[in-house]
């Protein structure tokens, strides 16, 4: 009985069964942290696309406030047209993280000299459809930083993952993984562009 249990067939079947389960195991775990890369990758990826949506949205205001202060600034041509261009530059869509930062921090500086108008018009100040647009401006904005903090935030996760064991081994491998660019604020001054004019 003694040679049936200890026996050189039996302690090669327990010990090719260890390496089975050591193997299996090995294959899950990468298998899971590949995984792990993909989920955090595409989730920078759709917080990239919230971002994208919310500066649209923003896109989409501008034109409508030009318009209302062209009315009323009619010889304030050179601001009016200063947010018309920064709007087209940050429109494009060829734009990188980086570039796309930079083109909407000088669309942001335009705007806060459009929005600066206000205090030179009373007309303009008093006008409801203006206030309401810079209302509309100002939630904007606010989604504008929640989304971007909330990119940011997914690439940061990112790159621990990708930096991190085994990540760093399966990202060299896989060739899909890549680092992401932060969206980050330019070197203008961080002064909020104040949009309303209560």
């Amino acid at each position: 009985m003694d040679s049936f249990f200890f026996g050189g067939d039996t302690v090669g079947v327990i010990v090719g069964a260890i390496i089975a389960v050591l193997i299996v195991g090995l294959a899950w775990w990468l298998v899971r942290t590949y995984n792990r890369l993909v989920r955090l990758r595409n989730q920078t990826q759709a917080s990239w696309a919230q971002i994208d949506v919310q500066l649209k949205r923003r896109h989409e205001l501008i034109p409508n406030l030009v318009e209302g202060a062209r009315g009323y600034a009619a010889h304030e041509r050179a601001t009016l047209e200063a947010v018309v261009a920064a709007r087209g530059a940050a429109v494009d869509g060829g734009l990188g993280v980086m570039d796309k930062a930079a083109a909407e921090d000088a669309l942001t500086a335009s705007l806060g000299r459009l929005i600066a108008l206000g205090e030179s018009y009373p007309q303009l100040k008093a006008d409801r459809h203006f206030a309401t647009l810079q209302d509309e401006l100002t939630t904007a904005e606010d989604k504008i930083a929640y989304a971007r903090q909330f990119y940011n935030s997914a690439v940061q996760s990112y790159h621990s993952a990708l930096e991190s064991f085994p990540g760093n081994i399966l990202a060299g491998l896989g060739g899909a993984h890549a680092r992401r660019d932060y969206f980050e604020a330019g070197a203008a001054p961080q002064d909020a562009v104040q949009v309303r004019f209560a």
